[in-house]
């Protein structure tokens, strides 16, 4: 009999997080997935045959969450779902940031822990407090396996049995685009802003994107404009600084904004011939189709990834973007390439023990 398993993920139409899902999915044909997410997602798996979604906005689904938060009660529809489960996966990247009100809003749902429990994909934090630490610390050793993506996570929580280390689960995409380079370039933008640390940088970022932008027109390349996750702002971002070029450059500019076809985003990466990667995953992706990859930081968990893989190109913090200069981006393009066929390998160490539980109880 096949069994059941509920995704933990973040639904908002972001690449890089959906990717996770899909490599999931696909690991394991003879599985099936629950998710609870907008009903939209269902054009974004429509390939994918063994994930059933259970549509967040759906106007009864939100009526009833909302009531039983009014009463705070302890169900929920994510809830009932993982009763009718035989385990739980969470798969992402940052799904640990401390924010105002987390663990208020965390607590009551993840007290009690009663299936197999699997999290992997995951980096810790940013974190402010010890008591957001000590929460998980006490709240991990309650799972049933932890896969983290970077060695600054892993070293929190080693103490623990069930905690391990990998590199990030996209890496293991690298085998599968094989589209000869074109004379573009990739540049993946954010909206600084919706992020609680970079609340006064969108002016200087668009306006170092664009001169970014201008310098790839001037020596004759085809520049993309890329937004990985339209709810956080990158569409706004695209906008903003189009309109900011000189009229006669913006026809040349193009614009991708990812919202379902997850083959077609990667596509437009892997045909590229340099990334200029603001978003995490748009570096990652860069380095596995063998693309020369400048970063713009925004997190440590762009710069906790560049350290562990040994990357020894150049790159900025997105906090000091106003010190960087167009051609600084253009020449690193001769030296900022990073074989990761190591870490292609190590990336499915994060199903290791997924693996044993799906694989063989499975057959």
């Amino acid at each position: 009999m096949k069994k059941k398993v509920m995704i933990n993920a973040y639904t908002n139409f972001n690449l890089g997080d959906d990717l996770f899902i899909k490599v999931l999915c696909e690991r394991y044909p003879e599985t099936n997935f629950l998710i609870y997410a907008p009903e939209e997602y269902k054009y974004t798996f429509k390939n994918i045959d063994n994930i059933l979604i259970f549509p967040s906005n759906k106007l009864f689904n939100r009526i009833f969450n909302y009531i039983l938060r009014k009463i705070k009660s302890d169900i929920s529809i994510q809830r009932i779902i993982s009763r009718k489960v035989d385990a739980i996966v969470q798969i992402g990247g940052s799904i640990f940031i401390e924010r105002k009100k987390y663990l208020d809003s965390k607590v009551k749902k993840e007290k009690n822990v009663k299936k197999p429990y699997y999290v992997l994909g995951a980096n810790f934090g940013p974190y402010q407090t010890e008591q957001f630490y000590k929460y998980h610390h006490e709240l991990f050793q309650r799972y049933t396996d932890i896969c983290f993506r970077d060695k600054y996570s892993y070293e929190l929580f080693k103490d623990l049995r069930n905690v391990r280390m990998a590199d990030d689960i996209i890496f293991q995409l690298s085998d599968q685009k094989k589209i000869a380079s074109k004379h573009s370039v990739v540049i993946s933008v954010i909206k600084p802003s919706f992020r609680e640390n970079l609340q006064d940088y969108d002016e200087v970022y668009y306006k170092k994107i664009k001169d970014i932008a201008a310098y790839f027109l001037d020596k004759g390349y085809k520049v993309i404009l890329m937004s990985f996750c339209e709810r956080e702002g990158d569409k706004k971002a695209i906008e903003e600084i189009s309109q900011l070029l000189p009229i006669q450059k913006r026809a040349y500019v193009y614009k991708y904004h990812y919202l379902f076809n997850m083959d077609e985003a990667l596509d437009v990466i892997a045909a590229s011939s340099f990334i200029v990667a603001t978003r995490f995953h748009a570096m990652i992706l860069g380095w596995a189709y063998n693309k020369p990859v400048f970063p713009i930081a925004y997190s440590e968990k762009m710069n906790n990834v560049m350290e562990d893989i040994g990357h020894t190109g150049t790159f900025i913090n997105l906090k000091e973007i106003d010190k960087l200069n167009p051609d600084e981006v253009f020449e690193s393009m001769k030296k900022n390439s990073v074989d990761i066929s190591s870490q292609a390998k190590n990336s499915e160490v994060h199903f290791k023990k997924l693996d044993k539980f799906l694989m063989y109880s499975n057959k």
